[in-house]
């Protein structure tokens, strides 16, 4: 019997963050890893009631919907000896692209029919998935399969990142129709390609990456126009040895945010026009994974190292304010399971992150106060 549509009890209890005392709730309570989606997707869906999120509970990988409110967890796959899983909402929120070993496969969030609509050619491995701001494709990226002659692990230490990049496998940026089914090659290059992000506004208009250790890759932020197949460089380096990437799309689908180091290691997070006009950067003086903003004035990053809490930065008269501690973290980041990759909701009153300092990777979610002062200044 199919485990699909089985009803998992509420696992969520709060606590007040021993910090800056706001209440956290966490989502899930579980002796296995579960998590959202990557930061640059959006799970939301059903008017923010429901979340998509992932979870090894059952020795095995599946997508499972979670509803905020009640905790209740719906399982909407049934998939076995799976590891590995990763999925996109259409815009309406009405289906789920789910990515399984080199298959893409349409999911119905109602029903929970399960369609093919691609698989990548045989000796190609399938990127991520995205799908257009109309709804009508789905974009995704193959890889060559170098596997037999690089040993790669790029989901637990990035093992094999640089071999693989300087190996330059042939890859493609492949276009499916979100209904039929069936890809179409829309470019190719000789090149480690990943990261695909359409935009949420413009139907025509994606990024992708030159996948690597970004201060070798020859250059990492990628502008794709679908109607005409042209590509270009997104926010070029300003030194040498610079590192700039973990790109993604604001909302009004024109504006790219990234994050980044200096040559002499400076962080900072920024933004920046698919033209590469109104580029505006924030610098901060503590090591980060990944930064995220949500396009109304705030922007949040995850730490590294040392720094054990997400840090929240407010726009107050056109200028970043802060860092402030919104909450602790102490997640271990030890493999993508358990990165914390934290997302604003469409709002940005509330935040959603992964944290493992329970020992497992579990969903947590952080109201964030109207008065941002109310929140503990972080020392830099």
């Amino acid at each position: 019997m199919s485990a699909k549509g089985t009803v998992w009890p509420s696992e969520r209890k709060t606590e007040t963050d021993r910090l800056t005392g706001l209440e956290v709730t966490q989502l899930t309570h579980y002796k296995a890893h579960s998590h959202h989606l990557y930061f640059t997707e959006n799970g939301w869906y059903d008017g923010e009631e429901r979340l998509l999120m992932i979870s090894d509970r059952g020795n095995c990988t599946n997508l499972y919907s979670l509803h905020v409110e009640s905790g209740l967890i719906t399982q909407l796959t049934d998939y076995n000896d799976v590891d590995q899983l990763d999925a996109c909402l259409s815009p309406d929120g009405s289906a789920a692209f789910v990515k399984l070993g080199r298959c893409l496969i349409r999911l119905d969030l109602i029903s929970l029919e399960e369609k093919l609509i691609y698989e990548a050619p045989e000796g190609y491995l399938l990127g991520n998935a995205n799908a257009t701001a109309d709804g009508r494709f789905v974009m995704t990226c193959v890889q060559e399969d170098l596997s037999h002659r690089i040993r790669l692990d790029l989901g637990n230490g990035y093992v094999g990142h640089r071999e693989l990049m300087e190996a330059a496998p042939h890859s493609m940026i492949i276009r499916v129709d979100a209904q039929a089914g069936g890809g179409e090659k829309v470019y190719e290059a000789n090149r480690f390609i990943t990261h695909i992000n359409t935009s949420p506004k413009e139907p025509w208009l994606m990024t992708f990456c030159h996948e690597g250790p970004w201060h070798l890759v020859d250059h990492r932020i990628w502008g794709l126009d679908l109607r005409t197949g042209q590509a270009w460089k997104i926010r070029e380096r300003l030194e040498g040895g610079e590192k700039v990437g973990h790109e993604f799309f604001y909302p009004d689908g024109v504006t790219v945010g990234y994050h980044g180091f200096r040559a002499n290691g400076t962080n900072f997070f920024g933004s920046i026009h698919y033209d590469n006009s109104g580029m505006e950067e924030t610098e901060f003086g503590f090591d980060t994974w990944h930064a995220y903003a949500d396009g109304l004035g705030q922007a949040i990053v995850d730490g590294k190292g040392a720094v054990k809490t997400l840090s929240l930065w407010r726009k107050i008269e056109g200028v970043y304010e802060g860092p402030r501690i919104l909450c602790e973290l102490r997640c271990s980041f030890h493999s993508q399971k358990v990165h914390a990759h934290p997302r604003f909701n469409t709002n940005g009153k509330k935040l959603l992150f992964t944290s493992d300092k329970n020992g497992y990777g579990n969903l947590y979610l952080v109201e964030i106060p109207e008065d941002f002062t109310s929140l503990p200044l972080m020392a830099t």
